[in-house]
């Protein structure tokens, strides 16, 4: 499938150090033959994946911002003309924001790449084959969560049709100076792509590294298996997605935690986080908190996420604060992500609680009212602060996935699941009397991102997503 180019063949590998590897600098824009000249240097070039994934429009906020204003969690009130496009559904093909969140994912994957096609020629006799193999692992699966971040945002919805409708270009050879314009793949392509690369990593992925290794910063074969478990489970593959939910939730490296002072933390709650120091600067506290904290103040609760909640639940209680909005007004702001200051905060990924709400839904799916799907959501329930539910709450299966995904939406908020739960469900991403109920319902043009118009003009072979 040949044939796209753009400024992401360009894009440069500028990156900064992890918190935990720091003595391991990531290479910058350094030849092959530097780069790849031994084991060590082999390890920073792979660091600077990671470090692209820090990047806000990848994993560092600003596109889980986007995704959940586009929905009904999150009332944008900042002032950027780009984002307030995107909440109003008047996006144009040359949106600056959008673009960014483009070219910075397929920055990741064009550096994925190179590690991948590079690392096994690395002539060094020290460098032994099974970390050569886990480091091009890591690489693909770092690769893998690229294109699930772009085929979400800017491809058609796998709901739609079975993945049948456009996704986004599918790029997985290291870039040796040829100019190659690609097509757009299918979104049923790209996640093909996407299983493709975890199955590949999924054998040569530890199960865990230590503190100093990068602990939950890194991909492990955990990772992989939440990550198996999301796809299947916005395919639509219940069967698959709760085995993959359940191999986690039996797994004692990960556990609920007993409340919600894990954000922020390397915990057993987490499965997979980027890790942010002070230097690397995540965009998460910058738009959810408060102005009076020294953030934008841009991106509160919705009130309709408000009213979602119980007033004695602790995911409201404990995870919000009042303060000053963009708007010099008050408005209920999450609390998750606190360091507006130093924007240090970590990137949650992969959690556990998300693997007990996706095996619940799943098995709700495949079995109707069962016990096991009413016992993980009480434990969450529980952890919240609030009464449990019995089967003879529901009197049919969709009752009960209705409180499933209720559950999912406050246990995840703020954390970029809400528009595409939604879509998975061929939902509306606005609820009724909203001023944009009717652009954002299914289907419509605008809830899908634009493929950036420079993308457009400087390759003939890239398709527009309709109504841009």
């Amino acid at each position: 499938m040949k044939k796209l180019l753009s400024l992401i063949l360009g894009a440069t590998l500028v990156f900064s150090c992890t918190d935990q590897l720091e003595e391991i600098q990531p290479q910058n824009s350094v030849s092959d033959f530097v780069a790849f000249s031994d084991g060590t240097t082999a390890l920073g070039t792979l660091m600077g994946v990671y470090s692209s994934a820090q990047d806000g429009d990848v994993l560092g906020g600003t596109s889980a911002m986007v995704q959940e204003f586009q929905s009904d969690n999150v009332e944008f009130l900042g002032s950027f003309p780009t984002f307030n496009d995107v909440k109003n559904y008047v996006t144009l093909s040359d949106n600056g924001s959008t673009g960014a969140i483009y070219r910075d994912n397929f920055r990741l994957i064009l550096t994925a790449n190179n590690v991948i096609a590079n690392i096994p020629l690395v002539a060094d006799e020290q460098f032994q084959q099974a970390t050569r193999d886990q480091y091009v692992a890591e690489a693909k699966f770092l690769r893998a969560l690229a294109y699930f971040n772009l085929v979400n945002m800017f491809g058609a919805p796998y709901s739609d049709n079975n993945g049948a409708g456009l996704g986004v270009p599918i790029v997985t050879e290291a870039f040796t100076g040829d100019v190659i314009l690609f097509e757009r793949a299918t979104t049923a392509e790209v996640h093909g792509q996407i299983i493709q690369d975890l199955n590949e990593a999924l054998p040569d992925l530890p199960t865990s590294f230590s503190a100093a290794e990068g602990g939950r910063g890194r991909a492990t074969q955990g990772a992989v298996r939440a990550f198996f478990a999301r796809l299947h489970l916005i395919r639509g593959e219940y069967p698959q997605a709760a085995d993959f939910a359940g191999q986690l939730i039996n797994n004692p490296d990960y556990e609920l935690g007993a409340d919600y002072s894990f954000f922020g933390q390397d915990t057993d709650e987490h499965i997979f986080l980027i890790q942010n120091s002070t230097i690397d600067g995540s965009s998460w506290a910058t738009w959810f908190n408060g102005a009076d904290l020294g953030a934008r103040g841009d991106a509160p609760f919705s009130q309709d996420l408000l009213d979602a909640h119980d007033p004695a639940d602790r995911r409201l209680t404990d995870l919000s604060v009042q303060g000053v909005n963009a708007d010099d007004g008050n408005s209920i702001f999450t609390t998750k992500f606190p360091d507006a200051v130093n924007n240090s905060d970590d990137s949650p990924v992969f959690r556990i609680t998300e693997m007990y709400l996706t095996r619940a839904e799943a098995l709700a799916e495949t079995n109707g009212i069962n016990q096991e799907s009413i016992d993980l959501i009480n434990d969450l329930r529980a952890r919240a602060g609030l009464a449990d539910v019995a089967a003879g709450d529901f009197a049919t299966p969709a009752d009960l996935i209705t409180l499933i995904l209720d559950e999912r939406r406050k246990e995840l908020a703020f954390e970029g699941h809400r528009r595409n739960d939604l879509l998975r469900r061929r939902q509306g991403l606005r609820p009724a009397g909203d001023a944009n109920f009717a652009d954002a319902a299914f289907g419509q043009p605008k809830t899908l991102l634009p493929i950036p118009q420079r993308e457009v003009d400087l390759n003939p072979n890239l398709v527009q997503n309709a109504g841009y």
